[in-house]
């Protein structure tokens, strides 16, 4: 439990979510072990154990920009932060705010959720199975709240063009404090092997180097995202639930043809690699969560829209850099992935799905499809803070 604990604690620390001094990190197996020496650790969140059927408990005090983030919202919301992504609606679904480190309200907030803000403080998740659940939850909070917030000053100024609300200075004033420091540098894809995979053990091996760099580069965070690779009729897939920074152990040859069960284990979104697959020809295909290719997927506000509604129904033909937006849910429902995002693929080498990410695919190697998707999220993040300053 120790490793696993120091394990995760360290991810956090190298994906830049939180420094060392400000992470506790608990773990239960036949005794409680910590990254901390126990006796320095808040006897609450010890207490938390005795209360609740978990083998985890993390609990932490983010970076910049999360900790304005976070602080931001918790001045203005009382019970709970509600963003509108992907990640929030499908495994979040709301964000409870607790006033205090006791054991009872943690213990009251994580029993209905995966984790909650604690008032003038931090994040606190917790793990039934394994400490990787507690950091899961912790990095799809910074991801959710980062989301929302950029999102809400999009939405304000754009409402506030419109006439349909009045400034918020509260809100313009901590944008202009947050966007302050949030960097504006990427780097070539350096490791990307460009030479086309032989066999099965290279082809292991790109998708393994390529799932690193994805995470290495923040193009997905905790473990969303899904890549795949098409060879000799069988696609090779990350794991659902998978770390794509840990791949060794995580990839499922799927036969194309549906000969083998082999698929039960693989990406929620096979359906979709596959069928993209078969109307493009295309081998190689990514896909990540990069924040600001989410944050310019929503940026839509028409009258008359329901906006709840339109990551799953979304009728407007919108771009952003030229890539095509399209709705979608995960799944192979009539409104799914695996309907819209083959498509629009047949007509662009990458498409955005509205709240949620972004898909690339390239005909035979990784590379192509990780620079567009940088290229991408790059210039979306242009263009965002090109808009807000226009609309300021």
């Amino acid at each position: 439990m120790k490793k696993l604990i120091d394990k995760y604690a360290n991810k956090i620390l190298s994906q830049g979510l939180a420094d060392s001094g400000n992470i506790t990190f608990l773990g239960l197996d036949a005794e409680l072990s910590s990254n901390r020496p126990l006796t320095e650790i808040n006897p609450e969140l010890i207490r938390v154990f005795d209360l609740m059927n978990i083998n985890s408990l993390l609990y932490a005090e983010p970076v910049e920009p999360y900790k304005s983030i976070l602080a931001y919202f918790l001045n203005r919301q009382k019970d709970s932060i509600v963003p509108t992504d992907c990640e929030t609606r499908t495994f979040l679904h709301d964000i409870p705010i607790i006033a205090d480190l006791s054991a009872e309200a943690i213990s009251n907030a994580l029993a209905k959720r995966k984790a909650a803000i604690v008032k003038n403080s931090g994040i606190i998740s917790c793990g039934t199975v394994s400490p990787e659940q507690a950091f899961v939850s912790f990095s799809s909070v910074c991801f959710s709240t980062y989301v929302k917030f950029f999102s809400d000053v999009m939405f304000h100024l754009e409402d506030r063009k419109t006439g349909r609300t009045p400034e918020n200075n509260d809100l313009l004033h901590a944008y202009q404090e947050i966007a302050g420091v949030i960097p504006l540098t990427s780097r070539s894809f350096t490791e990307i092997p460009t030479s086309l995979p032989r066999d099965e053990k290279e082809i292991y091996q790109q998708l393994i180097v390529t799932g690193k760099e994805l995470v290495e580069r923040k193009l997905v965070d905790s473990y969303f995202g899904n890549i795949s690779y098409v060879f000799n009729d069988t696609i090779y897939i990350s794991q659902t639930g998978s770390s794509l920074d840990e791949l060794e152990t995580c990839i499922d040859a799927v036969p194309l043809d549906g000969s083998s069960s082999s698929g039960i284990t693989a990406s929620s979104e096979l359906s979709a690699h596959i069928n993209v697959h078969r109307k493009t020809g295309k081998r190689a295909i990514v896909h990540g969560h990069p924040k600001f290719t989410v944050i310019m997927s929503m940026s839509c506000r028409k009258e008359g829209c329901d906006i709840s509604t339109c990551y799953r129904s979304c009728r407007e033909q919108r771009t952003v850099s030229g890539i095509p937006i399209v709705s979608g849910e995960i799944g192979t429902g009539p409104t799914g992935l695996v309907r819209t995002v083959p498509d629009a693929l047949t007509e662009s080498p990458a498409v955005i799905v509205f709240g949620h990410g972004i898909f690339s695919a390239s005909d035979n190697t990784f590379r192509p499809a990780l620079e567009l998707m940088q290229v991408s999220e790059d210039t979306c993040m242009q263009e965002y803070f090109k808009k807000i300053q226009g609309l300021i």
